[in-house]
């Protein structure tokens, strides 16, 4: 089966917080699914709560190597949240644009967050104080260069704004987003007060990021499950290993597997 052997290999970039490791493999069931298909399949391997500009400067590196292993002229890149924002920063800002065929965000906070917002009006103690916690921890974890403030003043609604005037859509290649949405605070529990608040501040969204700031791109799409749960930040990157339900309708998701196998089938399609 090759219905997602596309043109170019696929590049799969995670979001901040995780890493690219063997086990537990950020995209659960994804990778399987769609090497089984055919897929040609790589991963960033850039830091978990590295600044975006660092990590994009990881990924320029990480293309010219998969280049250079598989000798293809491109790649396809999926980017999962914060993930969204580096290739974008790395097409546009650091010369690879034309190294790349097409750019999949999820989840992509290109807008920014107004929570985000709200919460860096907090004391500047209270940030230095969980930067200085979480950095020391994830370099001991293996982090390059982990920057926990740097990522969280990144996610606010200005800086975004700041950002998507530097970092404008590289010519030639092919962009879309897909965003997500969670019915109800307490489809998940473990995003369930984030969700509450950040539907409070920005509208319907998985539990992190809105639907409005998850928008970009020439082909934006709005994912529904089938059941009544919706799909939050972390279904999308199928972290539960499961699927939402057996029962099929239209225009719904039943397996998240199922979108990344129809979106590549679907870069397969465009040549790419």
């Amino acid at each position: 089966m090759d219905s997602c052997k596309t043109r170019y290999p696929i590049v799969l970039v995670h979001g901040a917080g995780f890493r690219d490791l063997k086990w537990p493999v950020y995209w659960g069931r994804i990778p399987k699914a769609l090497e089984d298909r055919g897929a040609e399949l790589y991963y960033g391997l850039q830091d978990c709560w590295a600044s975006t500009a660092a990590n994009a400067n990881a990924l320029k590196e990480r293309v010219a190597q998969i280049l250079a292993e598989t000798g293809a002229a491109k790649v396809n890149m999926i980017g999962h949240s914060k993930g969204g924002l580096e290739i974008r920063m790395a097409a546009s800002s650091l010369g690879i644009g034309n190294q790349i065929a097409s750019i999949t965000t999820i989840a992509t906070p290109h807008h920014g967050s107004k929570t985000v917002d709200k919460l860096l009006k907090a004391p500047n103690s209270l940030f230095n104080i969980a930067a200085f916690a979480v950095n020391n921890w994830i370099h001991i974890m293996g982090d390059n260069k982990p920057d926990f403030l740097a990522v969280c003043h990144g996610l606010s609604t200005r800086h975004m704004a700041e950002f998507n005037l530097n970092n404008p859509d590289h010519t030639g290649i092919f962009y879309q987003s897909y965003a997500c949405v969670m019915s109800r605070p307490t489809a998940d529990i473990h995003l369930s007060t984030a969700n509450f608040i950040v539907n409070l501040l920005e509208g319907p969204n998985d539990g992190l990021v809105s639907v409005e700031s998850a928008g970009w791109g020439e082909k934006r799409t709005l994912l529904k499950s089938v059941n009544r749960r919706g799909i939050s930040h972390v279904d999308a990157i199928d972290l539960r290993r499961m699927r939402f339900s057996r029962k099929k309708a239209e225009g719904k998701v039943s397996d998240i597997t199922d979108v990344y196998i129809a979106l590549v089938e679907d870069l397969k399609r465009r040549g790419f």
